[in-house]
C-alpha cells in the first residue's frame, strides 16, 4: 500500500474540490492517494522488479497497455485486479474490460511506478520481437537522451549543434536508442560491425556479447559518421583507425563513452566502451572481497612507500580496483598523481595525466615528470616495458607509494614478469608490498537461480576436489525476464592476493621462481583464483560453469 498520508486540512480541501482539484496535483504518489480516497478504491505500490505474468496480459502487447496506462496484477475467481495511473479514465477501464472479458477490480498506482514497470515490460517485449524493436527506433521511440561532443579543445558542444538537416533524424534516433538500451541493460561495451550484407549490433552484458536488432546495412556509414561527429573525429577518414570520446545524459545519469573505430573488409567497426562513474566502488570495503584479501589490501595501501601491482586480463576491472584504493587514500593532505592511457574516470582531488604517445607523452616520460611534482602516491595505468618498470620501482624505493597494473596469469607471475623486464631481484624484494590477480565472474540472477547437483565430471576435468561440495547446496542459472533469460545478472570480483611476507621477500631476493613462491604463499594462507571461484560457488553467488569460465585454466 502507498504509505504517504495527508494532513487533515489538505485532505478535507481535496474532498470538497472534487476531481478537478485532485487532477491539479503534480506529485504522482499524492495524486494516487488522493484519487483513491475520493473514489473509495485501494491505492497500491508495485514491488521492485515487478513484471505482470504473460497470461494476465490478455494477449495484448506492450503498446496497448501503455496507451491505457494500466497493468493487470492478479486474477482470482474470474475477477481481474488492474492498476490504473488515472482511475478517472473510464474509457480505459471499459477497454480493459473488453480485452479481458472479465470483471475488473480497479486499483490506483503512482504514475512513476507504472512507468518503471512499463519500461521493463517493453524490454521483454522487444527481446521477443527484435524486428519490431528496430521498427520502433526508426519511428522515433528513443526516449529522452542528450549527448555532447568529446575531447576537442575540452569543448562540450550540444548534440543539436551537429544537426544539419531533418533527414538525419532516423540516424540520430538510432544512435540515441542504441545508447539508451546499453544503459538500461548495464552493458560495458557496444560493438557495431559491418558484415558483408548486414550490420551487426552487440552489447557486452556481464562479460558476454549479446546480439541485438541492428540498423539496416544501407545506414551503416551514416551511423558511423554520427558517432564520429559526436566524438570529434574525421568523418571523411575511413581507411585509418580513430579514437575519441563523448558524453551521454540519459536515464538520470551522465556517462562517458570511449570510442574506437577500426576499418574492416566490409566497412568500419565501432566499439564504444561505456564508463559509468556511478559504478565505481567508493572504497575497498565495497568491492565484496573475502576477509583475507580485504585485510591484505588494506594493510598494503596504508604503507608509506612501496609498490602494489594488480594483474589480470583486459576487462577484469583492474583499474576499478586501483580507483577504489585511491578513493580510500584521497585526503586533503595527500598529493596523488596518475599517468593513464586513457583517463577512464575523473576523480575529484586527484591529478590525472593522459598518455599520448604521438606527442611524446609516454608512461615513462610522464612518470619522470610526476616524480618532480612532490607526489605522495603515484598511479601508473600499466607497466608495459622495462623503462616504466624501472622508474616505478625506483619511485617506490625513494619514498612513494606506487600502484600499477601488469599482465600476468596469477599473482606469483608478477615477480617473474618484472625479472624479465630487467628489474634486479634485490630492488624488487625491497619495493614490492603486494601482488594481486583478479577475474570478474558472472553473478547468478537472485530471482531465478535454482539448486543443482555438483557436476562431478566438470570438477574432475578442472582438477578440483569434490569433497568440499558434499552436503552443500549449490545453484545454477534458470533464466527469467529480469535477467533477460540469461540466468545471470551483474558481475563480481574474485581475487588471488599475495602479500610479500619476510619469507617471500627473502625468496624474491634470491631470484626464486614462481612455483616455489606459489608453494610458500599457499603455506602462508594465500587463496588461489580457482579456490576463490569455488568459494563463490559454495556461497551461491555463481555457478560452477561460470567460475570455470574465468579460472579453469589457472
Amino acid at each position: 500500500m502507498v504509505s504517504k498520508q495527508f494532513q487533515s486540512k489538505r485532505h478535507l480541501r481535496l474532498r470538497r474540490g472534487g476531481v478537478e482539484e485532485i487532477r491539479k496535483i503534480s506529485d504522482p504518489v499524492e495524486f494516487a492517494v488522493a484519487s483513491a480516497d475520493y473514489l473509495g478504491i485501494p491505492p497500491i505500490s508495485l514491488p521492485a522488479g515487478f513484471i505482470p505474468p504473460q497470461e494476465l496480459l490478455c494477449g495484448m502487447k506492450f503498446d496497448a497497455w501503455n496507451r491505457v496506462k494500466a497493468l493487470p496484477l492478479t486474477k482470482v475467481s474470474g475477477r481481474l485486479s488492474v492498476a490504473f495511473a488515472d482511475p478517472f479514465d473510464l474509457p480505459a477501464q471499459e477497454e480493459v474490460t473488453r480485452w479481458s472479458r472479465a470483471k475488473i477490480w480497479p486499483l490506483v498506482v503512482p504514475a512513476n511506478e507504472l512507468a518503471e514497470v512499463m519500461n521493463r515490460l517493453k524490454l521483454a517485449d522487444d527481446a521477443a520481437n527484435p524486428a519490431l524493436a528496430m521498427e520502433n527506433i526508426m519511428k522515433g521511440d528513443e526516449g529522452d537522451v542528450e549527448m555532447s561532443a568529446g575531447d576537442k579543445n575540452d569543448d562540450s558542444a550540444a548534440l543539436d549543434a551537429t544537426l544539419d538537416a531533418a533527414g538525419e533524424a532516423p540516424v540520430i534516433r538510432m544512435v540515441n536508442s542504441i545508447m539508451v538500451e546499453a544503459l538500461k541493460t548495464k552493458a560495458s561495451d557496444i560493438h557495431f560491425e559491418a558484415m558483408e550484407k548486414v550490420s551487426r549490433l552487440r552489447y557486452r552484458i556481464d562479460g558476454e556479447l549479446v546480439e541485438r536488432p541492428a540498423p539496416p546495412k544501407s545506414l551503416h556509414n551514416a551511423v558511423c559518421s554520427r558517432i564520429k561527429i559526436l566524438s570529434n573525429l574525421d568523418i571523411a577518414e575511413r581507411r585509418r583507425p580513430q579514437d575519441g570520446r563523448f558524453k551521454v545524459k540519459a536515464l538520470k545519469k551522465e556517462v562517458d563513452v570511449r570510442v574506437s573505430i577500426l576499418p574492416t573488409v566490409h566497412g568500419e567497426k565501432v566499439v564504444m566502451r561505456i564508463l559509468d562513474k556511478s559504478n565505481l566502488a567508493p572504497g575497498l570495503s565495497s568491492l565484496g572481497l573475502d576477509d583475507y584479501a580485504y585485510k591484505a589490501m588494506k594493510f598494503a595501501i596504508e604503507q608509506p612507500h612501496g609498490i602494489i601491482l594488480v594483474t589480470g586480463p583486459t576487462g577484469s576491472a583492474k583499474t576499478t580496483t586501483l580507483y577504489s584504493c585511491l578513493q580510500d587514500l584521497n585526503q586533503p593532505n595527500v598529493n596523488i598523481v596518475t599517468a593513464e592511457d586513457p583517463v577512464e574516470y575523473e576523480l575529484a582531488g586527484v591529478n590525472q595525466c593522459h598518455v599520448n604517445v604521438a606527442q611524446g607523452l609516454t608512461f615513462a616520460g610522464i612518470l619522470r615528470s610526476v616524480l618532480r611534482q612532490d607526489p605522495d602516491i603515484v598511479l601508473v595505468g600499466e607497466i608495459r616495458d622495462g623503462e616504466t618498470a624501472d622508474i616505478a620501482v625506483k619511485a617506490a624505493l625513494t619514498g612513494h607509494l606506487v600502484l600499477s597494473t601488469l599482465h600476468t596469469n596469477d599473482a606469483c607471475g608478477v615477480i617473474a614478469r618484472l625479472f624479465d623486464m630487467g628489474i634486479q631481484p634485490f630492488m624488487l624484494a625491497s619495493s614490492l608490498i603486494l601482488a594481486q590477480a583478479q577475474r570478474l565472474y558472472r553473478k547468478l540472477c537472485p530471482f531465478c537461480k535454482q539448486p543443482v547437483k555438483p557436476d562431478l565430471e566438470m570438477l574432475k576435468i578442472n582438477k578440483v576436489d569434490p569433497k568440499p561440495f558434499e552436503g552443500i547446496e549449490i545453484f545454477g542459472p534458470a533464466g527469467c525476464p529480469k535477467c533477460r533469460g540469461s540466468g545471470y545478472k551483474g558481475r563480481g570480483a574474485m581475487m588471488e592476493v599475495l602479500p610479500i611476507s619476510p619469507r617471500i621477500r627473502a625468496l624474491v631476493e634470491k631470484g626464486g621462481d614462481a612455483e616455489l613462491l606459489k608453494k610458500l604463499a599457499l603455506e602462508e594462507g594465500m587463496v588461489t583464483l580457482k579456490e576463490a571461484g569455488m568459494i563463490k560457488v559454495r556461497q551461491g553467488l555463481t555457478s560452477l560453469q561460470a567460475a570455470f569460465e574465468v579460472t579453469g585454466g589457472e
